[in-house]
C-alpha cells in the first residue's frame, strides 16, 4: 500500500481525497497540511485522516511517504514540490503546476536531482473516451486532422474573486487561460500533438482583476491542423466543448467539469459509417476526473514508469499558455520554442504587462 498526504485542504482537496478513497487498498491517506489548522483538522475528521501537520516541511520530516498531493493556491505549487523532491517523494500537483515557464524549468531541474517524480493533474486526459480518441487517431482511423475547436465558457461572478489570491498575476499566474481553460486545451494538445504558432487576444471585459477574464486564440499545429481556443469566465450558460474535424469523421464532446461516453458524439463522413461502430465498441460510463488519473499514476509507480502527466508534457501546455499571453500582449504571432529565458514571458505570464490599466 502506498502512503499519501495532501498539502492544502481547500476545495479541490476533496476531489483528491475522494480519488484516494476510491483507490481502496492501493493507497492510504495518512496526513494533511494546511496553514489554516482548523480547516485542516475539519478536513482530516471528514475524510478519516489520522494526522495533521502545520507545514509541508513538518510533514516530510514526520512521515514516510510515497506521494504528496499538492492542492495549495498556485503560487505555492513549485516550493512545495521542490521540498518533496528534495525528500525523494513523488508529487501529484494541481494545475497550474507553476506560475511560469521558468517555474516549470525549476521543477525539471529539481526532478533530475531526485528519485521522486512530478505529475500534473490534467484529469481530462484520462477519461476512457479521450484515451480511445488518442488511440484511434494514432492508428489513423479518422484520417487527417483538419480543424478543431476548444471552448471553455464558464461563469465566475464578482464574489468569486473576493478570495485574495484570485485574479492576480502573483498568486494565480493568469486568468481563465491559466486556471480554467487549461483543462480543455491540454486535452486538445494531447490529441493533436505539437502546436506550431499562436495568434491571440486577451481582454479584461468585466471583472475587477489584474488578469484577463476572456482570451481567444487561433492555433496552427505541426500537422497543419488549425484550431480556435476560447477561455471565458463571463458566460452564463456554462459549457466545456471540444470538436475535432478529421478527414473521415467529426468527434465532439460537450460537458462542464467531467465527461462520460454519453457526452461524446461521432459523425462520420459519407462512406465511413464503420467509424461509429468502432467508436461505440468500447462503451464506458466512467466520468473523467481525478480517480482516472490517480489510477494511472499508481499503475506507473507500480511498474516503475514515469507517472503521467510528466513535466515534459506539462511544459508543452505551459509554453502554449505563455505563447498565448505573449501574442495577446505584443500583438504578434508567437511560434513554438520562441519563448526562451531571455523573454519577459518566460519568468511571468504577464510578460511586458497587460494592456489594460489595473484598478484593483
Amino acid at each position: 500500500m502506498r502512503r499519501a498526504a495532501i498539502v492544502g485542504t481547500g476545495a479541490i482537496a476533496a476531489a483528491h481525497a475522494e480519488a484516494l478513497r476510491a483507490a481502496g487498498e492501493r493507497v492510504e491517506l495518512v496526513a494533511v497540511v494546511d496553514v489554516d489548522t482548523d480547516r485542516a483538522s475539519a478536513f482530516a475528521e471528514e475524510w478519516g485522516v489520522p494526522r495533521v501537520h502545520p507545514t509541508s516541511a513538518a510533514l516530510l520530516q514526520a512521515e514516510e511517504l510515497d506521494v504528496v498531493h499538492v492542492c495549495t493556491p498556485p503560487r505555492h505549487h513549485v516550493p512545495v514540490a521542490q521540498e518533496c523532491l528534495a525528500a525523494n517523494v513523488n508529487v501529484l500537483v494541481e494545475k497550474p503546476p507553476a506560475l511560469s515557464l521558468s517555474g516549470i524549468d525549476t521543477l525539471i531541474a529539481a526532478e533530475r536531482a531526485s528519485t521522486g517524480r512530478v505529475a500534473t493533474v490534467f484529469q481530462h486526459r484520462f477519461g476512457p473516451a479521450a484515451i480511445r480518441l488518442r488511440r484511434l487517431v494514432s492508428e489513423g482511423v479518422f484520417g487527417r486532422s483538419f480543424v478543431a475547436q476548444c471552448d471553455t465558457l464558464w461563469y465566475r461572478g464578482d464574489a468569486y474573486f473576493d478570495v485574495p489570491w484570485r485574479g492576480t498575476w502573483d498568486s494565480e499566474g493568469g486568468g481563465p487561460t491559466m486556471g480554467h481553460g487549461i483543462h480543455q486545451f491540454d486535452l486538445l494538445l494531447s490529441v493533436l500533438g505539437p502546436w506550431q504558432e499562436i495568434r491571440a487576444v486577451a481582454v479584461r471585459q468585466a471583472r475587477d482583476v489584474q488578469t484577463e477574464d476572456v482570451s481567444m486564440a487561433l492555433v496552427t499545429f505541426a500537422d497543419g491542423t488549425v484550431a480556435s481556443v476560447t477561455n471565458s469566465l463571463l458566460s452564463p450558460r456554462e459549457t466545456s466543448q471540444l470538436r475535432f474535424d478529421f478527414e473521415r469523421a467529426t468527434v465532439e464532446v460537450e460537458h462542464l467539469y467531467g465527461y462520460t461516453d454519453a457526452d461524446w458524439t461521432v459523425t462520420p463522413a459519407p462512406g465511413h459509417d464503420e467509424i461509429v461502430t468502432r467508436w461505440r465498441g468500447e462503451p464506458s460510463g466512467i466520468v473523467s476526473g481525478h480517480r482516472c488519473q490517480l489510477t494511472a499514476f499508481l499503475d506507473a509507480l507500480d511498474s516503475g514508469e514515469a507517472p503521467p502527466v510528466t513535466l515534459a508534457d506539462t511544459r508543452n501546455t505551459m509554453e502554449f499558455i505563455a505563447a498565448l499571453y505573449a501574442s495577446a500582449f505584443t500583438g504578434t504571432v508567437v511560434k513554438a520554442g520562441q519563448i526562451g529565458p531571455d523573454s519577459p514571458f518566460h519568468a511571468t505570464m504577464e510578460g511586458i504587462g497587460a494592456p489594460w490599466t489595473n484598478n484593483r
